[in-house]
C-alpha cells in the first residue's frame, strides 16, 4: 500500500467516515478540526438509501437510530398554527428501499452524528482540534502541509472535508471549484421547548419570500429555522451581532411564533447563519490531495441528501485508497461512482428555492393549498415512487479491504 499517512481536514460526518475506513485497512489517517472541540450544534439530518448502508457497515446505525430526534412528520402551519397538511415520517421496508418523506426514518441532530462518529474513531485516529492548515505543498511524493499553530508536516495525502466555505479547498484548487448561491440565506439555532410544543416538524411560509420552522430535539430544546429569499450572499459575510439584526428586521410581524423565535434567537449560544449554496468541482482530486463532502459537492440542504453523500463519499474513497497502490487510479475510482449520485443530488426540484417561499397573501394560499393536495394518498404514492432518484444508482461497494485491524498497533501519522 504506497499511501500510508493520510491527514483529513475536517471531523464533520465525511471526515470521521474516511477516518474509520482507512484506519480499519491498515491506513494511518489524522483529523484536523478548525474548532477548539467538537461541534455539537447544528440542526437536523437525515440518513438515506446508500447513508443507511455506511452506517450499518460501520457499525453505528443503532446508535443513530437510539439517538433519534422522535420527530413524527412534517406539517404546514398558516399564521394561527392550523395545521394545513401533514407528512408523516417513512419507516420500515419503505425507508429502507430509499423512500423516505421530508421526515426520514433516521432523523439526528448533526451534531450528535458528528459525536457519534467521533466516539466511533477517537481511540484509534489522532484528532487535533484548534487548528487548520495554511499551506500545501505537493511534490507529487508526499504533501508539505503547514499549519497555523503547529510546524510544518508531510503526509502522503491530504483530504479537505471541512465543508461549503473549505479554506483547505481553496489553497489546493484554486479557481477550479465553482460556488453557486441559490438565492436563499437560512439561520438556525435552539429555542426553549415549551408546552405547546409538538414532536412534528412545524412549517410556515410567512411571505415576503420568507419562512419559519420549528423541530424537535431529544436535548428538550426546539431547533429554530429562519429562511429568507435574496438577491446577494452579503448577510453571510456579516457578523453575527449584524446578522441577528437583520433577521428581526426581516421577520418582525411575521406572525405565527416570529415574536418568540426572535426572541430565543438572542439568547442562541449555537446561532448559525450560512447563504444557501452548491459546490461545483471540476475534479475530486488534484495531485495528492481530495475533496469529499460539502466541500467537494454540497448540494445544499434544500436537496435532503447531504448527510448521505457525506457518508457515503467517505467510505468510498476510503475503499478506493484500500483497493489501489496508485492514488490517482484510486482518486478516479472514487470520482466515478461519486459523481452520479452528486448529479442527481444537485438536481433540485423545479422552482427551488422560490416556490417553497412565497412572496404575496396570494401566493401563501397557492402554496398552502398545494401541499395538501400533495399530502393525499395518491400524491403520497407518486412522491414516494420518485424519491429514490438519489438512491437507485446501484449498490454501495462491499469494500472487503476495510476489514476489522482494531488488533494492529497505531502509529504516528505524519512527518515532521
Amino acid at each position: 500500500m504506497a499511501c500510508r499517512t493520510v491527514l483529513i481536514a475536517g471531523a464533520g460526518i465525511a471526515g470521521p467516515v474516511l477516518a474509520y475506513g482507512l484506519d480499519r485497512c491498515g491506513m494511518e489517517p489524522t483529523v484536523m478540526e478548525r474548532a477548539a472541540e467538537p461541534r455539537r450544534g447544528g440542526q437536523n439530518v437525515d440518513v438515506r438509501g446508500p447513508g443507511r448502508v455506511v452506517a450499518a457497515r460501520c457499525g453505528i446505525e443503532e446508535a443513530v437510530r437510539g439517538a433519534g430526534t422522535g420527530e413524527r412528520g412534517l406539517a404546514f402551519v398558516d399564521a394561527t398554527g392550523a395545521v394545513q397538511a401533514e407528512f408523516p415520517a417513512t419507516t420500515g421496508d419503505e425507508a429502507a428501499e430509499g423512500g423516505d418523506g421530508p421526515t426520514a426514518e433516521l432523523e439526528i441532530l448533526r451534531g450528535d452524528l458528528a459525536q457519534i462518529l467521533y466516539e466511533r474513531t477517537r481511540r484509534r485516529v489522532p484528532y487535533r482540534f484548534g487548528n487548520r492548515i495554511t499551506a500545501l505543498e505537493d511534490d507529487g511524493r508526499r504533501v508539505r502541509v503547514g499549519f497555523e499553530h503547529d510546524r510544518e508536516e508531510e503526509f502522503d495525502l491530504v483530504i479537505a472535508a471541512d465543508g461549503l466555505n473549505s479554506s483547505t479547498r481553496e489553497i489546493a484548487f484554486p479557481g477550479q471549484v465553482d460556488v453557486r448561491y441559490l438565492g436563499l440565506c437560512l439561520a438556525y439555532f435552539a429555542i426553549a421547548r415549551e408546552d405547546t410544543d409538538t414532536d412534528w416538524w412545524r412549517w410556515y411560509a410567512a411571505g415576503a419570500g420568507r419562512t419559519i420552522s420549528l423541530r424537535p430535539d431529544r436535548h428538550g430544546t426546539m431547533r429554530a429555522s429562519l429562511s429568507f429569499l435574496s438577491l446577494s450572499s452579503a448577510p453571510a459575510r456579516m457578523g453575527p451581532a449584524a446578522q441577528r439584526e437583520l433577521l428581526c428586521a426581516e421577520f418582525a410581524g411575521a406572525g405565527w411564533e416570529a415574536e418568540r423565535v426572535l426572541h430565543g434567537m438572542g439568547r442562541a449560544p449555537d446561532f448559525y447563519f450560512e447563504a444557501i449554496s452548491q459546490v461545483r468541482a471540476r475534479s475530486f482530486a488534484n495531485g495528492r490531495v481530495g475533496l469529499v463532502g460539502d466541500a467537494a459537492w454540497c448540494a445544499s440542504p434544500i436537496s435532503g441528501m447531504g448527510t448521505t453523500l457525506a457518508l457515503l463519499g467517505g467510505f468510498v474513497l476510503a475503499g478506493e485508497l484500500a483497493r489501489r497502490d496508485d492514488h490517482r487510479e484510486a482518486f478516479a475510482a472514487y470520482e466515478s461512482i461519486m459523481r452520479p449520485y452528486v448529479r442527481n443530488a444537485q438536481k433540485l426540484p423545479p422552482g427551488a428555492p422560490r416556490l417553497a417561499h412565497p412572496r404575496s397573501r396570494g401566493g401563501v394560499r397557492l402554496f398552502n393549498t398545494a401541499a395538501r393536495l400533495a399530502a393525499t394518498p395518491l400524491a403520497a404514492r407518486v412522491a414516494g415512487s420518485l424519491s429514490s432518484r438519489t438512491t437507485g444508482l446501484g449498490d454501495v461497494p462491499d469494500y472487503l479491504e476495510i476489514n476489522d485491524r482494531t488488533d494492529r498497533p497505531r502509529h504516528s501519522a505524519g512527518k515532521r
